[in-house]
Parts: structure tokens; C-alpha cells; sequence
């Protein structure tokens, strides 16, 4: 028997099957989104297909090199100018000439079997230009361009010039800016774009945490005076180094240093811990109140030095297995089954289904998911409460319809605004119950007759009631969230 690895890769077409003299036995290794299926063909010795010919041993080379090249391919989240990138094309580029060097003699076996291998080894080639150069994959890196640009200029820059880092709200504003904005970079689900996705996340959340710890701390007070205990001295020169330190962190988070490594920092790091620990300070509550600011600050860098390899061998990046995640995917389940039962009693006009509280049970839950401080988790769950605050409000506005009373005496431009509210209603209703594309025609038509309702309110005479004016104001709120909620339902968002 001799064995034949063929790789199998989401994304790039099949390969061709193999001949009915030849008997496919499957393995499959599994990864994140990708299949690598290993065929162990059994060839008849019998068949003119010679398995000994030196053509199809070389062959035989060729795919278990493939093999071992896919994992790597269907993995790397880099650039074309990255160095991996151009070692995998290489080696490709070499494999894919080694099989057309291959002499088949003219043997139909051995040119299927050349063909087969030219079309696995052209696959992750494919695979491989394709994830580099993807649009998402570029819009990825020109936020983290942008938030280099940002971080050298306002805090990297001046440190290294002696001068003081220009940190504050603004900056603590801009990188929020482009983190949101990456949250928002479809990846299609392939491997590659959300690692890259959650290595850029990572390192730029890192950072606000980083640099949000520092405006907080220049709210402290000063250090205490040398004079105070000879331990002190000490304590504040390390204090000097901790802000040194900081500053290098944020420089190799942000890819800003070529020269040191997060493993190098960390022994920085941790020599200043063992020579804080060192120090006597004789039972002095303040001055031991001191060191362990100092302590703290330092574990709160030394947590970001494990970002180097991160993402490169754990499910990290793959949020679909993250424990908040699917506890957030349940809730949604959840609010999606009563939903339904929702909507379906109002179609026969039945108001008796109020599963208020069962809803407001599910906010509680929400508020108590641990998003960890990932952007990403933070979103999904404020997409999950927004879709529990839409059925709410959906029951609040339709109980306050059933309940309403029109007095003799009502001015007729707040009977106007009731009358859009009930129309509203029943325009919510089918938002609720929507589940397209912005490309489908409902989805335009449901969007142009809110955006009709708002032109009405807008067009109502309040005439000096202060009850009118209150009442329009909040239907056009309440007008504006049913029309942020469809924008949501349908912008396709993904973790």
C-alpha cells in the first residue's frame, strides 16, 4: 500500500476523485473552519498504474509536503510582505514546478495523477493570495495604521524625545473610534481575516487599558519624599521605570519597536517586582501602601506581554466557543421564541401574551455577561439587549393603544401623533418579525413608510401644547429607534 495525502481546503474548489481501482479511506483533522482531509489511497498493485515508478513516488512526495504546508496556509493571517507569506509561496511555487517536471511518459495514470497534485498545490496558493489581499483583510490593516499613526504621535514619540506623552480623553476617544470600527470588518467566517481581526483588537484594547491606567494614575497623589524612608528612594526610582516600561508596552503592542520583545520586557518587569520585594520597610503602613501601587501598576503591564504568540494556538479568535458568547446566543434564542409568541398573538389581536417580565429577567442576565473587556463581546450584547428593548417597548406602545382614551376636550394635534403612534405599531410589528436583506423590497418598503411617519410628525402643529410638543418628541424617537433597529437587524454583523 502506498499513500496518497490529499488536501482539502474550505473556500478552494475540489480536487478531482480518485479512479474506482482506488479505494479512499478518510481522516479528518479539524480546525477552526477549514478541513484537512488526509485520503490514505490503497493502490492495486495489479493496475497498470505502476505505484513503484519513480514518477509517482516523487508524486507521492510532492502531497505529503502539501500536507504539511495546508495547515500553515490556512492559518497565517499576514500581509504579502510578510516574511511567512513569501516562504509558503516559495515552497509552493517550488512544489508546483517539481510537478510539472514530473515525465508521465504519456501514462494516463501518472497525468491524472500529476494534474491532482498541480491542482492542490495552485489551491493554497490561491487559498493564500486570497486571504492576504482580501478587502477585509486591508481594512484591517489600515486601522491599525491609523492607530500606530495615533499612538507614535501622541505617546510614543514624545517619551523617546524625553518630552510628556499627550494622554487623554481625546486620544482615549479616537482609539475607541477604531476599535468599534473594527469590530465591524466582516470576516466570512475564514480563519485567516479573524485572526487578523483579533490580533489587531487585542493589541489596541491592550493599549486603551494601558493608557486609560496611566490618566487614571496621574490622578494619584505624588510619590512620597526620599526623606520620608530609605526605601522610599528606591521605590520611586523603580516608579521611573515603570513609566519607561509602560511606554516601551505600548510601542511593542503597536508594532512601533523593532528592536525589544515582550518576553524581554517581561524580565525587565519582573526584576523590578523581585527588587520591590526586596526592600525593607520596616512596618510603615504607608510606604507599604506605596510599594503595592507600584506592584499593582507593574502585574497590570506584565498581564499584556502574553499577546506575542496569542491567537496563534488558541480558540481565542474564535468567539463562536467563547463562554459569553454562547451564553449571549442563548439568551437571543430565547428572546426570539418569545418574540414569535409575540407577534403571533397579536395577529389574531390577542393582547393576554405579556411576557414582560420574563424579558426583563433576560436584561438582568445580559447585564451580568462577562464581555472580559472584548469589543466584540461588548457589542454582541448590547445587539442582544437592544433586541429584548424592542419587544418592550413593541408591548408598552401596544397596551397604551388598547388602554387609550380620548378625551372631548383633546387637541386635534395630539389625536395627530396618537394617530402616528398607531401606526408606528403596527410598522414595528413587521420590523419585529423581518428577516432579510436590505437588498429586498420589503426592507425598502417597511424603511421608506417610517421614514413617511417621521415626515408626518414632523409636519404636526404642536399650537403651544406642551403635551403635543412632549408627545411628538417621543414618537419621533420611538420612530427613529424602529428604523436603528432595522439597520441592525439587517447590516449582517458578525463576532
Amino acid at each position: 500500500q502506498h499513500r496518497v495525502l490529499k488536501t482539502k481546503i474550505k473556500h478552494v474548489p475540489s480536487v478531482h476523485t480518485c479512479s474506482v481501482s482506488q479505494v479512499p479511506v478518510i481522516c479528518s483533522l479539524q480546525t477552526w473552519d477549514f478541513q484537512i482531509q488526509i485520503s490514505l489511497i490503497q493502490i492495486n498493485p495489479h493496475q497498470p498504474c505502476h505505484p513503484q515508478h519513480p514518477a509517482m513516488m516523487r508524486l507521492y512526495e510532492v502531497q505529503r509536503e502539501v500536507a504539511s504546508l495546508g495547515p500553515q496556509v490556512c492559518t497565517f493571517s499576514g500581509l504579502q510582505n510578510d516574511r511567512d507569506y513569501k516562504r509558503l509561496e516559495r515552497e509552493l511555487t517550488q512544489l508546483l514546478l517539481e510537478v510539472d517536471q514530473v515525465d508521465t511518459e504519456g501514462k494516463p495514470e501518472l497525468q491524472g495523477a500529476r494534474k491532482r497534485a498541480a491542482q492542490e498545490v495552485e489551491g493554497l496558493l490561491r487559498y493564500l493570495e486570497e486571504n492576504a489581499t482580501h478587502p477585509s483583510r486591508l481594512a484591517i490593516e489600515e486601522l491599525s495604521d491609523k492607530a500606530r499613526q495615533l499612538v507614535d504621535g501622541r505617546v510614543v514619540a514624545p517619551q523617546r524625545a524625553g518630552g510628556v506623552a499627550e494622554i487623554n480623553d481625546e486620544l482615549v476617544d479616537a482609539l475607541q473610534e477604531l476599535v468599534l470600527r473594527l469590530t465591524q470588518i466582516k470576516t466570512e467566517g475564514r480563519v485567516p481575516l479573524r485572526k487578523a481581526r483579533y490580533r489587531a483588537l487585542t493589541r489596541l484594547c491592550a493599549v486603551q487599558d494601558v493608557i486609560e491606567g496611566r490618566t487614571q494614575q496621574q490622578t494619584l497623589s505624588l510619590p512620597l519624599s526620599g526623606d520620608t524612608h530609605e526605601a522610599v528612594h528606591c521605590i520611586n526610582q523603580v516608579m521611573v521605570k515603570v513609566s519607561v516600561a509602560r511606554s516601551q508596552l505600548v510601542a511593542l503592542l503597536m508594532g512601533l519597536s523593532g528592536r525589544d520583545s515582550c518576553a524581554h520586557l517581561s524580565r525587565i518587569l519582573t526584576e523590578m517586582q523581585v527588587e520591590l520585594d526586596a526592600l525593607d520597610v520596616s512596618g510603615n503602613a504607608a510606604i507599604r501602601n506605596y510599594r503595592k501601587q507600584v506592584v499593582e501598576e507593574i502585574n497590570g503591564l506584565l498581564k499584556h506581554l502574553d499577546l506575542e504568540g496569542e491567537g496563534d494556538d488558541t480558540r481565542r479568535y474564535d468567539l463562536a466557543q467563547n463562554n459569553s458568547i454562547r451564553e449571549i446566543e442563548a439568551v437571543r434564542a430565547h428572546v426570539s421564541h418569545l418574540r414569535e409568541g409575540v407577534l403571533r398573538h397579536c395577529v389574531v389581536g390577542d393582547l393576554s401574551f405579556r411576557p414582560k417580565a420574563e424579558l426583563q429577567s433576560l436584561l438582568t442576565h445580559l447585564d451580568q455577561v462577562d464581555t472580559a473587556k472584548n469589543p466584540c463581546i461588548r457589542e454582541a450584547r448590547r445587539r442582544a439587549v437592544v433586541e429584548v428593548q424592542a419587544i418592550i417597548t413593541f408591548l408598552d406602545l401596544r397596551e397604551a393603544l388598547v388602554c387609550r382614551q380620548p378625551g372631548p376636550n383633546e387637541h386635534p394635534s395630539h389625536r395627530a401623533v396618537w394617530f402616528v403612534l398607531g401606526s408606528l405599531s403596527d410598522l414595528q410589528a413587521q420590523v419585529l418579525g423581518f428577516d432579510g436583506k436590505r437588498a429586498d423590497k420589503s426592507y425598502m418598503i417597511l424603511e421608506e413608510l417610517l421614514t413617511k411617519q417621521l415626515l408626518t410628525l414632523d409636519a404636526v402643529d404642536p399650537q403651544g401644547d406642551e403635551t403635543t410638543k412632549v408627545a411628538r418628541k417621543q414618537a419621533v424617537k420611538f420612530a427613529q429607534n424602529i428604523l436603528n433597529y432595522l439597520d441592525m437587524k439587517t447590516d449582517e454583523w458578525e463576532y
